[in-house]
């Protein structure tokens, strides 16, 4: 069965090629070469494309983690960086990083340099990423900012982790909520409504509510209801597609009474880490600032940090632009000015990140407490309603009785 190969390889003029060849073994792939007077230094194995829906399919913040430690402690120890890269790519569990750096090695095997050849895959590598490697490269200090790369990543993981842990909670407790007080309504009610009928007499105004809820959700209102959902989900999807709608979005998230001050408190925590990381990693201000803004997740956010960038185009520091907007907190461009002044930023914005990581973690910690027993209170408060309407007929026939 042939397969394609990709290979790179020296010609008698010292010069390196590299390119594609189908063959059936890697020794075919070498003869082919050898016989075209090319002493082969790469023969590999074309990295097939995996789709979304394989296993390893996406490069998760983890996989990039744990290759970037290891790529620096390599480089630490002064192995060559293709060799590093050969040997990571065949190491790694996850099929599409691995099949990334093949082709990664196979670039800087032509000559390109590190930084260029993770350029071409944007999927994988971020434009952070990229950015800070080259910056590396630049200062011969390429495992120093790896390890800093790595670090960063992990801070920000957790970051997300804890958000998604205070928004995942409620909306699960709330869907069950709804599923059960739905079955309740749809097979449960009915069932006394009809025993009801055959009683007669005038029911109690509880129970005579629920069960038009009932009929209402169990009818053409039950699809009503789904259709609006359904078509509400939709137009949220389709306005955050556009750049205006994705800025309104984002301004009615930041400005909700429990979640907007924990989603503020999370843009801080981002934009310091990463612009401290940056700066600490000798990118440029000005590079600095458009990268966070891209990767700050938030259009308010982003177009603040643009808005400073233009301040600091124009001769400002970076803390006055950032007080003019009001969008961060006070404290936090009082440091940014004292770090400035002192010539310690990236310290600064790193202090004012583990501040707001901190802060971060606690306001979820709250904001889970509270939600539990307001949610528990909500779902026994629901059905409890319900099953007190549907017995009071029954406590009221057997007073009748008596």
């Amino acid at each position: 069965m042939a397969v394609v190969f990709q290979w790179s390889g020296k010609t008698l003029r010292g010069t390196i090629e590299s390119g594609e060849i189908t063959a059936a073994t890697k020794e075919d792939v070498v003869a082919q070469l050898r016989r075209r007077n090319i002493t082969p230094t790469i023969v590999a194995e074309k990295a097939k494309k995996v789709g979304g829906f394989g296993f390893g399919g996406r490069v998760k913040d983890k996989d990039i983690v744990v290759f970037t430690r290891q790529f620096a402690t390599m480089i630490d120890a002064g192995l060559p960086l293709v060799q590093a890269l050969d040997i990571l790519s065949n190491q790694v569990e996850n099929k599409t990083l691995s099949n990334t750096l093949s082709q990664v090695k196979v670039d800087v095997e032509s000559g390109a340099t590190y930084a260029d050849a993770l350029k071409k895959h944007p999927r994988v590598f971020s434009e952070l990423y990229v950015n800070m490697v080259a910056a590396g490269e630049a200062g011969g200090i390429l495992d120093t900012i790896l390890n800093r790369l790595a670090s960063y990543i992990e801070k920000a993981m957790k970051l997300k982790k804890k958000v998604k842990g205070a928004m995942v909670y409620p909306a699960v407790v709330t869907s069950i909520a709804v599923l059960v007080i739905a079955v309740i309504m749809i097979f449960v009610v009915p069932t006394f409504s009809k025993m009801f009928a055959t009683l007669g007499g005038t029911l109690p105004l509880p129970t005579r509510m629920i069960i038009n809820m009932s009929n209402f959700i169990a009818g053409i209102g039950g699809l009503i209801v789904f259709g609006l959902i359904v078509a509400s989900v939709i137009f949220i999807v389709q306005v955050r597609r556009t750049e205006k709608g994705q800025y309104v979005i984002d301004r009615i998230l930041l400005r909700l009474p429990i979640f907007g001050p924990l989603l503020n408190k999370v843009a801080v925590a981002k934009f310091t880490r990463t612009l401290g990381t940056l700066v600490s990693s000798g990118v440029p201000i000005l590079d600095g600032l458009e990268i966070t803004a891209k990767t700050s997740g938030n259009k308010v956010i982003e177009y603040a940090i643009m808005d400073v960038r233009k301040g600091v185009v124009g001769g400002k520091t970076l803390a006055e632009p950032i007080t003019k907007l009001k969008v961060f907190p006070p404290m936090v461009t009082h440091m940014i000015a004292v770090g400035e002044s002192t010539g310690a930023l990236d310290a600064m914005l790193s202090k004012i990140a583990d501040f707001y990581d901190d802060e971060v973690d606690a306001t979820v910690s709250n904001l889970t407490a509270m939600m539990e027993p307001m949610l528990m209170v909500f779902l026994g408060g629901s059905v409890g309603f319900i099953v007190v309407a549907m017995y009071l007929p029954i406590f009221k026939l057997i007073t009748l009785i008596k």
